[in-house]
């Protein structure tokens, strides 16, 4: 059995704790637009589903194309200015990161959302220099669940495939870990809804806190 040199985090719902920051700029997007806004708990579990699941789910899914870019345009706009007033390292995340790296080890992030967001957002929470890799949804030509980026991610962290290890809360995160030939695990803690069958998901694991991930490395 090949040894873990590399973990990779999917952002929003695994590294991070964004959602009251993207349950936020919901909320202001509603007011503007005068449409009731959601509780937060209803909120919480669409969040990794990025900004078009999260305006469908405050206006409906028959939106026309047109006016479900204008809403999406306007949602990234509102977030983009208020990235990380709320958002943190999920608890026990910063254990798990020095230990990875007090032992020789090295970590990146593996993330659908564009660069324009997910750097400023690790920049402010100082974690962008210490990642040996930071792939967005728009650093590669694909996106996940496609290995693409994870191969990428990779060849960044100077690991191979089997050295790596991905954790994520959504299932095209498992998808594109087992494409790309990686151990995976699911992040229960993260924003996964209650009907979803993370069973189902074909991970290696099924993790309840960050700090079960170290458990995994070998």
């Amino acid at each position: 059995m090949t040894s873990i040199k590399t973990v990779l985090f999917d952002l929003d719902g695994t590294l991070i704790d964004t959602a009251p920051d993207m349950a936020a700029a919901l909320d202001i997007l509603c007011q503007e637009e005068n449409q009731p806004v959601l509780p937060f708990e209803q909120v919480r579990p669409v969040v990794s589903n990025g900004s078009v699941a999260l305006v469908k789910l405050a206006f409906g899914d028959a939106l026309p194309e047109d006016r479900l870019a204008q809403l999406k345009q306007r949602y990234l706009e509102i977030y983009q200015q208020n990235v990380c007033d709320q958002s943190v390292p999920f608890e026990g995340i910063e254990k798990v990161l020095d230990h990875l790296e007090q032992n020789g080890l090295n970590w990146g992030v593996v993330t659908n959302k564009p660069g324009w967001l997910t750097l400023p957002l690790l920049d402010s929470l100082q974690l962008s220099q210490r990642a040996s890799s930071i792939v967005s949804g728009d650093t590669t030509e694909n996106r996940k669940p496609h290995p693409e980026p994870m191969h990428h991610a990779c060849e960044e962290a100077n690991s191979i495939n089997e050295e790596c290890m991905y954790v994520g809360d959504a299932r095209r995160d498992i998808e594109a870990g087992n494409n790309a030939g990686m151990k995976t695990l699911v992040a229960m803690y993260g924003y996964i809804g209650e009907h979803e069958d993370v069973n189902s998901w074909g991970a290696d694991a099924i993790i309840q806190h960050p700090e079960d991930i170290l458990s995994h490395l070998l």
